[in-house]
């Protein structure tokens, strides 16, 4: 049980980071050539080690038919509805539904999976995503948009999030978490590589992609998100989801802000203000207190 959590702040701590190489990387490639060669690149070192024999898949005669419906929610759902949500609202909005995630995987954890959570967990949650709120409202600043689709696609985003969670500790029971991540890895590769050949043929984006990996600040994304941020840390979450649970994972995304604050602080000189300390008070306590009074199994 130790090892998982050190999996979950570890791989909370990759994520934290992966802002910083996307958002470099924004500056040349659209996100949809991003997240291709991000998958493509994660599917491509899976594939390797399993040829190698430093992974072993096995599909065969399994139901391997319910992975590709994670696959469905995560990456490829959730990444298309996050990315559309942000351009359509503010940050502030974006942030604060993301933060809801624990959440619905609580609900749903223990709707389906049986993980009832005791009245202290669930203060504890609420104590967390509390903690994200204020980071990102600035200490009482709101800036809203009123883009209704933006906001649907957003809950869309967090509902998939949900969901994958929910499904990634159900098929637990079934696969290794290495097996999982390999689907995930080739779902995602193939549908945002085929949305990339779709923008270049109607002039969304430049026909050749290779050509933009001479700039620093794409090569650099690409083997971060591809092999940290893909490869490592999703394989770390569905580990660490099958080991923990459902609605005790969750919570732990909330450390990626943590995280987020303190790199554009340290590695960006952005501002450092009083609730971001406060902020992130508070969601340590709740990650703390979600994973101390953890949920009952019917």
């Amino acid at each position: 049980m130790i090892r998982a959590y050190i999996v979950a702040v570890f791989t909370e701590l990759i994520f934290g980071f992966s802002f910083i190489f996307t958002k470099g990387a924004l500056d040349y490639v659209t996100p949809h050539q991003l997240l291709a060669l991000r998958f493509i690149t994660a599917a491509v070192v899976l594939t390797l080690l399993r040829i190698l024999g430093i992974i072993k898949i096995n599909l065969k005669n399994r139901p391997w038919g319910r992975v590709l419906l994670l696959a469905l929610f995560q990456p490829v759902l959730y990444f298309i509805l996050e990315t559309t949500g942000v351009n359509l609202t503010t940050a502030s909005e974006a942030g604060l539904m993301i933060a809801l995630i624990p959440v619905w995987v609580t609900l749903l954890a223990a709707l389906f999976l049986k993980e009832i959570p005791s009245p202290l967990q669930a203060v504890s949650i609420f104590i967390s995503v509390l903690g994200v709120g204020v980071i990102i409202l600035g200490g009482g600043r709101l800036a809203t948009s009123g883009h209704t689709l933006g906001l649907f696609a957003l809950l869309g985003a967090v509902l998939s999030a949900a969901i994958f969670t929910t499904l990634s500790r159900w098929l637990s029971q079934h696969f290794r978490p290495i097996e999982l991540t390999f689907v995930m890895m080739w779902v995602g590769a193939i549908v945002f590589g085929g949305l990339t050949v779709y923008e270049a043929q109607n002039g969304l984006a430049p026909t050749r992609i290779l050509p933009l990996l001479q700039y620093k600040q794409v090569w650099t994304a690409v083997l971060y998100l591809g092999i940290l941020s893909s490869v490592v840390a999703f394989f770390g979450m569905n580990y660490f989801i099958a080991r923990i649970g459902a609605a005790r994972s969750a919570v732990f995304a909330n450390l990626a802000t943590i995280v987020s604050v303190a790199a554009g602080i340290g590695l960006r000189g952005e501002p450092f203000h009083w609730y971001h300390l406060v902020g992130g008070i508070l969601i340590l306590l709740g990650v703390a207190g979600t994973n101390r009074f953890g949920p009952r199994e019917r």
